[in-house]
């Protein structure tokens, strides 16, 4: 295989009728999904539009999203999904930084953006335009309806008019995933085809999809674990149900009206489900559950535990430069509930001194990535790219050239029996009384209590301890006093490890992949007036 189509195509030529995605009431086949993402390769081919180029997706996840996908694979283009909740000037600046010359993207997000100004878009598919007249738009160029893509006639003439590129081979550039922008303006992660092939069948493989599962893809698709539920059920034949998350219970009517099998969330949405009431139609199909993007705490684990009795638990960990790099088998999660796992198939994890030599057991040191799903460095950020990307500290026999590697920046440490345990990230540590502080070995305290159902530890600048730590919290009971929360803190937390401030919220802020937004969280922090900050 050297394209993602071929795992549709595959699946198509095992099972061509079986549900390759399902999105509300429409349903399609692997047969389906193919001959749609054919026909729009052909038309973006028609437009002019050369492989290579770069197109640009701005939709919630519907059918069209998918087939965009697909069809931008097809004409040799990559494809750059863009999250559906990034305000208009986020949008443009991915597009301007990518160079993208197309957008696929619905009427109403096409007005937002022209409004915010030109964007330098040689074509414009819209998903919604009225069939009558394409509309137009100040600074968004030749529009296209989406319909006209499919149309029979239309699409026989751009068969024959355009030659679909066959020459392509597994290592072009296939996708361009910007990160969520938590630590400044986002940047585009660039993946070949090959890193999408290898990802879908390793995290397959360690999941055990099957033709039988039916996977909720509730992460949104410019998110790597999002874009991996869509790729590892199609290396199976399984089925994708595309959600898009407003509020649990928008999770758990799926889960009972499609009979999900299988759902992977980040923390902040598994701290929301955990809270929810789940009637027994929609658990009772659930056959595993797996937490990506940060640390599950133990008392949330817990709880889904008893509440899925019958279902797998996956904790992985992953960067979106390598796809998924850990996760820990369930048979373990009982002995070792705190540990990221080992290595996923076809990867390879070292932990190194910032030598590059490697640690003793249960020594702290950098997490480095070697494997087939190492991607192929930061779009147009070559002084990044050199600093993240670097050659593997392994040396190879025969005097061969070492394979690049993700250096990740974060601290974890292996034990003796090759599990490893994640530290802290890099740039997320907090800085205390001369202590490095993880926030997640602090919230995962603060969840034992049982008080809050979601916390965030923000490191606060401090002129004599350097930071200080806050808690912003949401209350699990009422009323809630913080001054019982800090009580906790202290039984259970050495003293540099005890907030000095605990923020009450009836929510916590989310970047665009639905991780806690640290970033905004701490610039609120900074100089705010004590009777916001609820000092303790």
């Amino acid at each position: 295989m050297r394209n993602i189509l071929d795992l549709v195509q595959a699946a198509a030529y095992q099972a061509p009728d079986s549900h390759a995605i399902v999105f509300g009431d429409i349903r399609l086949s692997y047969q389906e999904l193919a001959e749609r993402a054919r026909a729009l390769g052909h038309t973006i081919t028609s437009l002019g539009i050369a492989p290579g180029a770069r197109i640009g997706i701005f939709l919630d996840k519907r059918i069209e999203t998918v087939v965009s996908l697909l069809g931008i694979a097809v004409a040799g283009c990559a494809f750059v999904p863009i999250n559906p909740l990034l305000k208009p000037q986020q949008v443009a600046h991915i597009l301007h930084d990518c160079g993208a010359i197309c957008l696929i993207t619905s009427a109403m997000r096409a007005r937002l953006l022209a409004e915010n100004g030109p964007l330098a878009l040689t074509h414009t598919i819209l998903t919604d335009a009225p069939e009558e007249t394409a509309p137009t738009y100040d600074g968004i160029a030749r529009v296209r309806r989406w319909s006209e893509c499919f149309a029979r006639d239309a699409v026989d003439t751009q068969r024959k008019a355009s030659d679909v590129p066959t020459s392509g081979i597994d290592t072009d550039l296939a996708a361009i995933l910007y990160t969520s922008g938590s630590t400044g303006r986002p940047r585009g992660v660039m993946l070949s085809h090959r890193n999408l092939l290898e990802g879908a069948w390793s995290v397959a493989h360690y999941l055990n999809h099957t033709r039988a599962d039916r996977i909720l893809a509730v992460l949104p698709l410019s998110f790597d674990a999002g874009l991996s539920q869509l790729t590892s059920a199609w290396a199976r034949g399984a089925t994708a149900v595309l959600v898009n998350y407003l509020c649990p219970q928008d999770v758990i009517e799926t889960c009972a009206r499609e009979r999900i099998t299988a759902i992977t969330g980040v923390p902040p949405l598994w701290m929301q489900l955990a809270h929810a009431r789940w009637p027994d139609a929609a658990r009772a199909t659930l056959r595993y559950f797996a937490n990506t993007g940060g640390r599950m705490p133990g008392a949330v684990l817990q709880r889904l535990r008893a509440l899925f009795p019958q279902a797998k638990p996956y904790l992985m960990y992953g960067l979106t430069e390598a796809f998924r790099s850990t996760y820990l088998d369930p048979t373990e999660v009982d002995h070792r509930p705190d540990s990221i796992g080992k290595a996923v198939p076809n990867a390879r994890i070292l932990v190194v001194r910032p030598d590059g030599s490697p640690c003793a057991p249960d020594e702290p040191g950098e997490l480095v990535h070697v494997g087939a799903c190492v991607t192929m460095g930061y779009w147009g950020d070559a002084a990044r790219t050199s600093e993240r990307y670097r050659p593997s500290p392994e040396q190879k026999p025969g005097g061969a050239a070492p394979d690049t590697a993700v250096w990740s920046g974060d601290l974890v440490r292996r034990d003796a029996h090759g599990f490893l345990y994640f530290i802290a990230r890099s740039d997320a540590q907090i800085k205390s009384f001369g202590y490095r502080i993880s926030p997640e070995e602090v919230e995962e305290i603060i969840h034992e209590s049982g008080l809050v159902s979601e916390v965030a530890a923000v490191g606060v600048p401090d002129d004599a301890l350097g930071e200080t730590i806050a808690l912003v919290v949401v209350p699990a009971v009422t009323p809630f006093r913080a001054q019982t929360l800090l009580s906790w803190c202290k039984q259970r937390l050495p003293s540099y490890m005890v907030p000095h401030r605990i923020i009450i919220q009836t929510d916590i802020p989310r970047n665009a992949n639905g991780k806690f937004d640290r970033v905004a969280l701490r610039d609120a922090l900074v100089g705010a007036p004590n009777n916001q900050a609820r000092p303790v």
